[in-house]
């Protein structure tokens, strides 16, 4: 894999101009990719992440894509499960660290009685529970960040889960600063979404995905068979 390979904004370029003529298919394919993965409580999550990337990967290196080639990744159902779950274990971490933390103050009023609780003492409950709320977020982020090639290595170099893994964490840290770059880069594009009345949120989602498999192929590029 190349190293310091990672140039976010050009990544982002490149992106939109590889998939803009099939903006409204890829959008689509998305799409149902997450409406299946939902609908099934997210078992199909690993397949359907493969499928979508199977898509995204198709028109990046300059084939036709068609819907029927998100259900291609059915096939990688039970490879991607150690995968997918690397990937939702965090969250659901975040997401329970989350909502015990946001209920701890009142937790201590309900101790210790609403007349006995020492405003200093809440204010430092607070305090721990946005600290530790920052905490889980970068850990979540991190380990986010060492798989972030994971997917894309099991459908496109046919490796097995953990050897996709631990080849995504080696590349991710050869190109740490790329990816910390496309994190923040990303994340100005969700808010930016998110003030358009969430809508724009939505409609970023081809963007983000091509923009994220475009630095894989910087990272990792084709193999000409």
């Amino acid at each position: 894999f190349n190293a310091s390979a990672i140039k976010p904004v050009e990544c982002l370029k490149e992106a939109w101009q590889l998939i803009k003529d099939d903006y409204w298919l890829l959008f689509a394919i998305s799409l149902v990719g997450a409406l299946v993965a939902g609908v099934t409580v997210y078992v199909l999550l690993g397949a359907m992440v493969c499928g979508i990337m199977g898509c995204y990967l198709k028109k990046i290196d300059g084939g036709v894509v068609k819907v029927e080639d998100l259900w291609a990744g059915m096939k990688y159902l039970v490879p991607s499960i150690p995968i997918a779950l690397l990937f939702i274990v965090p969250i659901v971490v975040y997401f329970v660290t989350m909502f015990i933390t946001m209920y701890s103050p009142l937790i201590t009023i309900a101790v210790m009685g609403e007349g006995n609780v020492d405003s200093s003492l809440l204010i430092g409950t607070f305090a721990v529970a946005v600290l530790i709320d920052i905490i889980v977020a970068v850990a979540m982020t991190v380990v986010h960040s060492l798989i972030i090639f994971a997917f894309p290595l099991l459908i496109d170099r046919k490796l097995n889960a953990v050897d996709a893994i631990k080849l995504s964490a080696r590349a991710s840290l050869q190109n740490i600063g790329g990816i910390a770059g496309m994190i923040v880069l990303q994340f100005g594009m969700v808010i930016l979404g998110w003030l358009a009345f969430c809508v724009g949120l939505y409609l970023m989602i081809p963007i983000l995905t091509a923009t994220n498999l475009v630095a894989y192929r910087k990272v990792f590029p084709r193999i000409e068979v």
